[in-house]
């Protein structure tokens, strides 16, 4: 580790990267930065924060305006573009980054890769598990790669002030996604550390596309596959502890708190109160690992994606933004007309609750497969703030618990954050 104290080495970057880099900067080459700078954040105004459009009202922070030294390291903005694509490895060299650069990555992270004691053997669903969190972490790394890239050099679209009206400028929000940025090296680091210490990986990446082209959209799409990784890690610590993994549990119960730190922020930034429901949106690794496939990974470009030994659903669109009130929405499916639709019923998951059963209305077959149809979205009689994972099950019995609806899954999961 390096002789500065670890705070003190955490953030200072802001300034460097704000600044874009030379139109001829190499591939694979940090932006330039000077050794060190200042940094001070003051206590925000009331009149910033009390208002509605911020989601909640609460008085300024007081006290004292707190100045920190930090020292400034190379953030891998750097990425190997194939056309729209991401593309590995970094300039740190992540995912394999050498000693020297894991120190750096734990600098700006605020912390180390944890060095306790190794337990057990994990079990085979614990490998798989292990697995899936690999995979997603490299791709959280790839995402917060690539929305640094933009940002620091100032591609339409990323300007701060067009994307919230949070009281923050670029250098702190430069600040906040390379420490997440870190941190998720780190989560990727610690899995595919244990799989290797157990000769069951890594995991390698894939090629990425994000679909998303400004900062506002960069965020909320943060936020909604944080909660997606926010609810399947629930999954992963009862298969932990079904499966007698109960040494696991600890580490990625720490991680659950983290990324809901992390999720709070994206919230704010989209104008939103910190914390969503009382009791988080339980998913399932079958919807996250189907949800990164669906969405952001490029096919056929993961070398050792056959050992997550987890199913990839077809897709299920949905078109259009449902609204904060009971309404109607509509889906989309690409059916080969194998199934029968008329079997077929919309689960609703949110919160820690019993799953939402709906039928299918208007049911309409069109052009190439497609099959359109409508269900009911009860947002107001069920409140379903944060996250409501859906999904289309081939059956409308026995689904009791997330488990079972996953069992019965077809199609999904779409998505839903209710602005």
């Amino acid at each position: 580790m390096h002789s500065n104290a670890p705070v003190a080495a955490l953030l200072g970057f802001a300034a460097s990267l704000a600044a874009a880099a030379p139109a001829n900067t190499p591939v694979g080459t940090p932006v330039n930065t000077p050794n060190s700078q200042y940094y001070s954040t003051p206590a925000p105004s009331g009149g910033d924060y009390g208002n509605s459009d911020y989601g909640y009202g609460s008085e300024s922070a007081t006290g004292k305006v707190i100045t920190v030294s930090y020292d400034v390291s190379p953030i891998p903005t750097e990425v190997h573009p194939d056309g729209d694509k991401f593309r590995f490895p970094l300039s740190n060299d992540f995912p394999n980054p050498d000693q020297k650069e894991v120190d750096d990555i734990q600098e700006i992270a605020g912390g180390t890769l944890p060095n306790g004691g190794g337990g057990d053997p994990p079990s085979g669903d614990a490998l798989t598990s292990l697995r899936l969190i690999a995979f997603n972490e490299i791709f959280e790394v790839a995402f917060f790669t690539d929305l640094l890239k933009n940002i620091t050099e100032n591609v339409h679209g990323y300007r701060v002030e067009d994307a919230t009206k949070l009281n923050i400028d670029m250098d702190d929000l430069i600040i906040i996604l390379a420490t997440v940025q870190a941190q998720e090296e780190l989560h990727a680091l610690n899995a595919n550390g244990a799989l290797q210490k157990f000769n069951a990986g890594p995991i390698q990446p894939c090629e990425y596309v994000f679909g998303v082209d400004n900062l506002k959209d960069a965020i909320a799409t943060a936020a909604t596959f944080t909660d997606v990784v926010l609810g399947t890690l629930q999954d992963v610590e009862n298969d932990f502890g079904l499966s007698g993994d109960i040494g696991l549990i600890r580490g990625v119960a720490s991680v659950i708190g983290q990324e809901g730190e992390q999720n709070g922020f994206y919230r704010l930034f989209q104008g939103k109160r910190p914390s969503a429901e009382p009791f988080l949106t339980a998913s399932t690794r079958e919807f996250a690992f189907s949800a990164l496939n669906q969405n952001f990974v490029v096919e056929g470009t993961c070398p050792n994606i056959d050992t997550i030994d987890l199913p990839i659903f077809e897709p299920l669109k949905l078109i259009g933004q449902p609204q904060p009130k009971d309404s109607i929405v509509t889906f989309q499916i690409q059916c080969n007309g194998t199934i029968d639709e008329d079997g077929l019923s919309l689960v609703l998951i949110n919160g820690q609750n019993l799953p939402i059963i709906e039928k299918l209305q208007n049911v309409k077959k069109m052009d190439h497969d497609v099959i359109q149809f409508d269900a009911a979205f009860p947002f107001d009689t069920n409140l379903l703030f944060g996250l409501t994972i859906a999904v289309v099950t081939n059956t409308d019995q026995g689904l009791t618990d997330v488990d079972k609806v996953a069992d019965a899954t077809v199609f999904g999961p779409a998505l839903i954050e209710v602005n």
